[in-house]
């Protein structure tokens, strides 16, 4: 009988842990969503939105999307929303564009450079570069006020200041966020402008879900 108490006991104690645990993983959960919705709470329409739109539309060759770490993702990301909206563009990650591949660039594209800080050496170093080929509109997004990124940019779009969630508010979490929803904007107003269609939007979607709502398939 004593056995069986005493395992008694132990899963009991196993059961309490793993609910106190669960508990924590909530708790932390819901903390991070709140500063997260917080942030975007704050998020306002940029005063120059138009000018980074305008040099979307009048962009006569490639939108050329950069940016490093976890604003590096967003930069792509950027610019596979642009492509499928049927604007021309392409990522170019600041590591490579100083072996090389900075090569697309002419003067005929708009470079869209992503950077919280503004201070990445190599998304510097990757506008210099632009620059030299000939690129003569930088659009930017931002948020540190004393960011070098803003004298090289004709256009800042400024995400002001930003809180990272998270016990650390160190990790990118809530200004990736802003910087996504900042692109998006800027790409889903631009292709409202242009009058981009669901049938234009369709031709660039062959397969998958998409596509086939586009068609009337789904």
């Amino acid at each position: 009988m004593s056995d069986k108490n005493e395992d008694t006991k132990i899963f009991s104690a196993i059961y309490k842990a793993v609910a106190d645990q669960d508990a924590k993983c909530v708790d932390a959960g819901q903390k991070f969503l709140n500063q997260s919705l917080s942030v975007l709470s704050k998020i306002r329409v940029p005063s120059n939105l138009a000018d980074a739109v305008s040099a979307i539309l009048h962009c006569q060759g490639t939108v050329i999307t950069t940016g490093m770490g976890k604003a590096g993702h967003a930069a792509r990301k950027c610019s596979s929303s642009l492509c499928s909206l049927s604007f021309k563009s392409s990522y170019v990650h600041p590591g490579d564009a100083a072996h090389g591949d900075i090569g697309i660039a002419g003067p005929s594209d708009v470079m869209l450079a992503f950077s919280t800080s503004g201070k990445t050496r190599e998304v510097l170093e990757t506008i210099d570069f632009a620059r030299n080929l000939g690129v003569g509109r930088v659009v930017s997004i931002t948020s540190h006020p004393d960011s070098p990124i803003r004298e090289m940019s004709d256009v800042v779009v400024d995400m002001g200041e930003v809180v990272e969630a998270g016990h650390l508010s160190l990790a990118p979490t809530t200004s990736i966020l802003v910087m996504l929803l900042f692109a998006d904007m800027i790409a889903l107003v631009a292709a409202e402008i242009k009058g981009v269609t669901r049938e234009q939007y369709g031709v660039r979607h062959h397969g998958g879900y998409l596509g086939q709502k586009c068609r009337g398939e789904a």
